[in-house]
């Protein structure tokens, strides 16, 4: 017996001491991993802030884990948990040149870098002959310095921004033209960060998409197959794969035959409504702002009291897709004496009379209709009413560095449709918030404002640089594209065609 418990104790003080071991070379590899890092941070090698949080080097530098436990991680999304520090939960004071409450250097013309854009002198059967201008001598291209083609009104103008976006380009050619400067036309495509596609793809689509008599396809289908055929032909194309290159096709019907087959490039989109992911997506494209149809509300002197209309709606009801919730509402709100809530077109003065009842409204409706975004809610910014937005799957212009929840309302389509909730919800915001709102949307409303010449932080120069913030991304994307180019495995500037569901469009 006493043998036993001999060997029992010694198998416990062995076993003590290859604990207390392991403890002490565990405590020993944490004090150098310590003096490595902030000697390698000393040196300049390593910035600490890049580690992945702070509470992990203050455990290394406390020598503890008592500063952060449960409570500090966030329930998981998907499959990823995320570190809550208790001092960003604070709510911190507004700064006036802050949007969101963040500072983004995206504002600051002093600490962003110009894009270069190489941008192809396509014939200009694809850009401003759509508009029936005509090309003088060799150039393709309008002189910006004798006249500047216009672009039709109404409805079309809500697509515009391949107008915009190309004319800014060219002026950063002219000496003289007074233009903010985000980005700027290069000759070199070598030297650019995109690469720019002159396709007025949404004005092709709005006048020329039906099949004329005697013709077999539409004048947009043709140019469409122009395009891919051009585009792919090119040095340009074959160097990247078309992943930096920049097509726009605004209006959800724009491009539909060709999206299928230059895929790899950068759009520029209202919404993704009817894209499949695997062609469109959040992380590869860019969401640009409708130009707002009503005019802007200038010199807005008004108050919560001076709106007699508490909530405004004017529009097309019965939608397809999505937007049933249109004809619910239509339903719940439509004999309600504070609400506003009809059907309405361009017809008949329609611009004006939304002009005036959006510019004496409180709150206006946004609701998802064929498509998950629409110009509406780019009026109301412009009208100064605070936007109530109720689309589910809506994606918003520059939302990585803008916070839309000062100015607009959000609410579910499911609560939405609800008996008294969307009224119970508005009737809940008093003066005061109302007030701070409409104070927000007058700051960001030139944000949103499409004009010619471009003028510093308006839609054109937002866009540039929603792109310029896509352009490590597409670095990555071509270094990658590259790792196995010795081999030859794809032809250069082979694309595959992704199949899409018929139902996207």
């Amino acid at each position: 017996m006493a043998e036993k418990h001999s060997s029992s104790s010694l198998g416990n003080i062995c076993r003590k001491s290859m604990l207390c071991l392991f403890l002490f070379a565990s405590s020993l590899f944490m004090l150098s991993w310590y003096f490595v890092l902030h000697s390698a941070s000393s040196a300049g090698f390593i910035n600490l802030s890049l580690l992945p949080h702070p509470k992990f080097t203050s455990v290394i530098g406390n020598g503890n884990s008592s500063s952060w436990n449960r409570k500090d991680v966030e329930p998981s999304i998907g499959n990823r948990a995320i570190l809550v520090d208790k001092e960003e939960q604070e709510e911190k004071p507004q700064k006036k040149d802050d949007l969101g409450g963040v500072k983004c250097s995206s504002f600051d013309k002093n600490s962003r870098q110009l894009l270069k854009i190489f941008m192809y002198d396509l014939p200009s059967e694809f850009h401003f002959e759509l508009l029936d201008w005509k090309p003088q001598g060799d150039s393709v291209w309008p002189d910006l310095r004798t006249k500047v083609p216009e672009y039709p009104g109404g409805l079309n103008l809500q697509h515009s921004i391949e107008y915009w976006l190309t004319l800014d380009l060219l002026a950063s050619e002219v000496p003289g033209i007074p233009r903010a400067g985000s980005a700027v036309r290069v000759r070199n495509s070598s030297e650019a960060d995109v690469i720019f596609v002159p396709f007025f793809s949404s004005l092709s689509y709005n006048r020329y998409s039906k099949v004329n008599p005697h013709q077999q396809k539409s004048k947009d289908k043709l140019l469409q197959e122009k395009l891919v055929k051009f585009l792919t032909s090119q040095e340009e194309w074959k160097r990247s794969g078309g992943r930096d290159h920049v097509i726009l096709a605004h209006h959800p019907n724009s491009m539909l035959d060709a999206r299928v087959k230059l895929w790899p490039a950068i759009f520029i989109l209202a919404d993704f409504g009817r894209y499949p992911p695997n062609i469109a997506n959040v992380g590869k494209d860019v969401i640009a702002p409708y130009k707002h149809v009503i005019r802007s509300y200038v010199n807005d002197s008004s108050e919560f009291d001076s709106r007699p209309t508490l909530l405004y709606f004017q529009g097309a009801i019965y939608r397809k897709d999505g937007g049933f919730a249109r004809q619910e509402l239509f339903y719940l709100l439509k004999d309600e004496k504070d609400v506003h809530f009809q059907f309405g077109s361009v017809q008949k003065d329609g611009v004006g009379k939304a002009s005036r009842g959006m510019h004496s409204s409180k709150f206006c409706l946004n609701i998802a209709g064929d498509t998950p975004s629409s110009n509406r809610l780019f009026d109301a910014i412009a009208s100064h009413c605070v936007p109530v937005i109720i689309s589910d799957d809506i994606e918003l212009p520059y939302e990585d560095v803008l916070d839309y929840s000062q100015f607009c309302i959000f609410v579910r389509t499911s609560d939405a449709v609800r008996e008294k909730f969307l009224l119970n919800l508005i009737r809940s915001i008093k003066k005061d918030e109302w007030t701070r709102m409409w104070q927000r949307l007058k700051e960001v409303e030139n944000l949103f404002e499409f004009q010619y010449p471009s003028r510093e932080g308006d839609a054109v120069q937002m866009i540039w640089q929603a792109v310029a913030r896509k352009v490590p991304a597409i670095r990555m994307k071509l270094n990658k594209f590259r790792r196995f180019s010795r081999f030859g495995t794809q032809k250069d500037g082979e694309l595959r065609k992704i199949p899409s569901p018929s139902s996207f469009w």
